[in-house]
């Protein structure tokens, strides 16, 4: 679960209507104390920075036209943010947006912050090197779903 505040959201509309945003994502806030997640906030930040790639929990703000014409949300079991994201930032540059948005840690909680983000970091590895996202699902969930 993803919180906007009130100044997300405000931002949102500063962004839209400026013609030069096609589309947007925020700097991540994990809701949660700890300096582990405060390393993968800076982690998520540098991956935007660097590859122009964010994910669902940093929120995706794209312009309806350019979201069909990047194919919209792609059917697949695992990486579809990312495959989202690099479909955009072919068509159209992204927009950093500057106030974060709150993630909910239940995930990095359950996973462990650093076991739980190294795994994340060797899929995306896998995922740009061509690995099927079917096959990185099976070592994302090992466990098939509904159990």
């Amino acid at each position: 679960m993803v919180r906007l505040s009130r100044d997300a959201l405000a931002e949102v509309e500063r962004a839209m209507a400026s013609e030069a945003t096609a589309h947007a994502a925020w700097p991540l806030a994990i809701d949660g104390p700890g300096f582990r997640l405060r390393i993968i906030e800076r982690g998520a930040a540098l991956r935007w920075r660097l590859f122009g790639l964010a994910y669902g929990d940093q929120g995706l703000l794209v312009r309806r036209s350019l979201y069909d014409a990047a194919g919209g949300y792609p059917l697949t079991p695992i990486m579809e943010d990312v495959i989202l994201t690099r479909r955009l930032r072919r068509l159209a540059r992204g927009t950093r947006l500057h106030t974060p948005i709150r993630a909910d840690a239940r995930r990095w909680k359950r996973d462990g912050a650093l076991r739980g983000s190294l795994r994340n970091v060797w899929l995306l590895a896998l995922f740009l090197a061509g690995v099927s996202p079917h096959t990185l699902e099976r070592w994302y969930r090992p466990e098939p779903r509904g159990r």
